[in-house]
C-alpha cells in the first residue's frame, strides 16, 4: 500500500538522514516513532528538507525537476558507481549454469516522479496517478538508463518487476524508451500486475480478479519465478523497501526517495 508523505512523514526523514547508507541493507526508512512522546517532524520543514535534497526547480516547462548537482544525485552517483563494480565482477566470475541477471524497479527506481509528488502536496490518488503515468513523459533517475545499458552489456540480462499494472504497460515502455532504457521492454523481461489475468506462480495469494498479494509477495514471487527460469539474480534495485525483501537475490541496492512509502 503506497503512504503520502504525511502519513509516513518521519519514516521519510530518515530516508534523507540515512542516505549513506543506500545500498547497504540497512532499513533507516521504515523504522517508527508510533510509541514515541516526542513530537513528529514538522511536515513543512520536511518538505523542505526533500526539496533541498532534490535540489528541486520548477523548469520552463513548469515542471519539478531534480538538480544533477543535488545530494541526491551525488547518492544516486555513488550508488551506480558500486552497482557498475560488483556487476562487472559478479559477470566474470559468475558460475556457469543459471545465467546472471538483474531487475529493476521502475517508478522512482527508473523514472522520475517528483513533479506529481510536488503538485499534488505529496498526496496519492489512482486517478491522478493512471493519468500522469499516461503522459509517459517522466525524467528518468539521474543515470539509471545508463545503468541498465551497462548490465546489458556485460551480458546480463536485465528484467523489470514494477507495481505498475498490466493496463500501464504501453506507457511505462515509451516512457522508458524517451529516457534511454530501452532494454528487453517485451512481456517476458518486464512483469506487471496482471489483476485480471495473473500468472500462477503467485497462486498463493492472488486469484482473477481478486489481488491480495503484498508488494513482497508480489516482487518477491516473481524473482523467484525469474530465476525458476535458469536465472541468478545477481542484483535488485529498487526505491522501497518492499521492493528488496523476500530474497531470490544475491545483492540489493536501495535507492533513496524521500516522497511515499510502500509497504
Amino acid at each position: 500500500m503506497r503512504k503520502s508523505l504525511r502519513a509516513a512523514a518521519l519514516g521519510a526523514a530518515c530516508v534523507v538522514a540515512g542516505a549513506a547508507l543506500y545500498g547497504s541493507g540497512v532499513a533507516t526508512a521504515g523504522q517508527s516513532t508510533a510509541n514515541s512522546t516526542h513530537e513528529p517532524y514538522n511536515i513543512g520543514l520536511l518538505t523542505k528538507d526533500i526539496d533541498t535534497y532534490y535540489g528541486t526547480t520548477l523548469d520552463s516547462n513548469g515542471v519539478y525537476q531534480a538538480s544533477a548537482t543535488s545530494p541526491y544525485a551525488k547518492d544516486l552517483a555513488r550508488i551506480d558507481a558500486s552497482a557498475k563494480k560488483y556487476i562487472d565482477q559478479a559477470a566474470r566470475k559468475h558460475h556457469r549454469g543459471a545465467k546472471p541477471a538483474v531487475v529493476f524497479d521502475i517508478d522512482d527506481t527508473l523514472l522520475l516522479s517528483l513533479d506529481y509528488e510536488k503538485k499534488n502536496n505529496y498526496g496519492y490518488s489512482s486517478a491522478t496517478w493512471a493519468a500522469y503515468v499516461a503522459q509517459a513523459n517522466r525524467p528518468e533517475v539521474f543515470g539509471s538508463p545508463e545503468l541498465v545499458r551497462y548490465a546489458a552489456s556485460k551480458g546480463v540480462t536485465v528484467f523489470y518487476n514494477s507495481g505498475l499494472s498490466e493496463a500501464q504497460r504501453t506507457s511505462a515502455v515509451d516512457n522508458l524508451k524517451k529516457v534511454g532504457a530501452d532494454v528487453n521492454l517485451d512481456a517476458d523481461h518486464m512483469f506487471l500486475k496482471n489483476t485480471a489475468n495473473p500468472p500462477s506462480y503467485l497462486s498463493g495469494c492472488v486469484t482473477a480478479g481478486t489481488w491480495t498479494c503484498t508488494t513482497v509477495q508480489y516482487k518477491s514471487g516473481t524473482r523467484k519465478h525469474i530465476e525458476s527460469l535458469g536465472y541468478d539474480i545477481i542484483a535488485n534495485f529498487g526505491d522501497q523497501y518492499s521492493d528488496l525483501d523476500g530474497g531470490y537475490a544475491d545483492k540489493t541496492y536501495k535507492i533513496p526517495n524521500p516522497t511515499y512509502f510502500v509497504s
